[in-house]
């Protein structure tokens, strides 16, 4: 997909403070060409690991590796499943056999080169190989751009639900080059869209706005204002609460669904991002019903994401999606922290929303 932004764009910085475990989220176009030169700059590393998938690969690993030889750096690569499947204890544990074949150490760094499935499990091995080694994200999809490469959250899935073990570990840096965007399908494109609109229902009105107006031409959508943006907002989020005790639950509004939703239609059948629109959709719904939202605004809410280029996914039962929530990691004691808003632009988390009117909330669906 052919993404709007200026070739010549200046490299944006910024930064998650998070103490000792501070870091910088770059944002440039072809910063895939000053990659090995940051990582010559900042660590000097013995020896590299991209772990990324074989179309990745064949987009840009070879030009990434042109670059390491002109910067005289060495770097192996493993590739993972070009799946959901790839977050697996299997795949984790050839990637791990791959790592002491390579004779790797706890001066290895590991580049996750790729989406949020590459990111996550790339970032697991970083955080358990060797009791935990250093690792950069190179986001290669709009919405690990946004999200998933940004607050240092790892995991992989089980057949009991989807990230249920995992760990907190920072990456060294998130590297973001918006070219990347031109080898996407569009609908690849547009899921991220999801979760930038989701910013701007939690934390930023102006920016919700913005977006609103942007999404009415979604051809000239400005993705690195966007990208910038929603990298703001999560890492002001992230800065003030790494281990979402608090604050950074609110990045789950529309999630409790949208993982439900994820897993009962396929994660091979739905993208992330579409799922959590519809999950947000219902979640709006739910802040309605509850009075933490009114109804002007809710409205609002709905026909924002309805100019999402959103799939269609088959009618749901409650008794679809019960299992997948009464897993879900954000049920403790049988107490949900669901998150609501309170008004555009401001989440809220509350323990107040029961399983049915959760459930009940697909109504908005059909």
């Amino acid at each position: 997909m052919q993404s709007n932004y200026s070739k010549n764009s200046k490299m944006i910085n910024i930064p998650v403070k998070l103490g000792e475990k501070s870091y910088g989220i770059y944002i440039q176009n072809e910063l895939i060409k000053s990659i090995p030169i940051i990582l010559k700059k900042e660590v000097n590393p013995k020896n590299i690991i991209i772990i990324s998938q074989d179309i990745i690969i064949q987009n840009y690993g070879k030009e990434l590796l042109e670059n390491f030889n002109k910067n005289n750096l060495t770097c192996e690569i493993i590739s993972i499943a070009n799946s959901e499947n790839a977050k697996s204890l299997n795949e984790y544990d050839k990637v791990i056999k791959k790592l002491f074949d390579f004779k790797c150490d706890r001066s290895s760094i590991i580049l996750a080169l790729g989406g949020g499935v590459v990111g996550d499990l790339a970032g697991f091995v970083a955080s358990t190989f060797m009791r935990g080694i250093k690792y950069y994200q190179i986001p290669t999809t709009l919405l690990s751009m946004v999200d998933s490469s940004i607050g240092g959250k790892t995991g992989i899935n089980t057949k009991e639900g989807k990230n249920l073990i995992g760990s907190y570990h920072q990456p060294k840096a998130v590297l973001i080059d918006p070219y990347f965007l031109n080898s996407l399908p569009k609908e690849e494109v547009y899921s991220g869209l999801g979760e930038i609109v989701k910013y701007g229902f939690i934390k930023n009105i102006e920016f919700l706005e913005k977006v609103d107006y942007w999404l009415d031409d979604i051809k000239n959508f400005p993705f690195i204002e966007a990208i910038t943006e929603s990298c703001k907002i999560k890492a002001e989020i992230v800065s003030k609460d790494e281990m979402e005790s608090g604050l950074r639950r609110i990045l789950n509004f529309g999630h409790t669904i949208g993982h439900a939703i994820e897993a009962h239609v396929g994660y091979n059948k739905i993208r992330h991002g579409e799922a959590i629109a519809y999950g947000m959709l219902c979640a709006g719904w739910i802040s309605e019903k509850n009075n933490f939202l009114n109804l002007n605004e809710f409205e609002k809410l709905v026909k924002i994401i309805k100019k999402l280029p959103l799939p269609k996914i088959p009618q749901m039962q409650k008794d679809d999606l019960l299992p997948y929530i009464l897993k879900d990691k954000k049920n403790e004691k049988n107490k949900f922290n669901f998150i609501v808003l309170d008004k555009l632009g401001n989440a809220i988390s509350t323990d107040k929303i029961s399983i049915n009117k959760i459930l009940e909330s697909l109504i908005i669906l059909s």
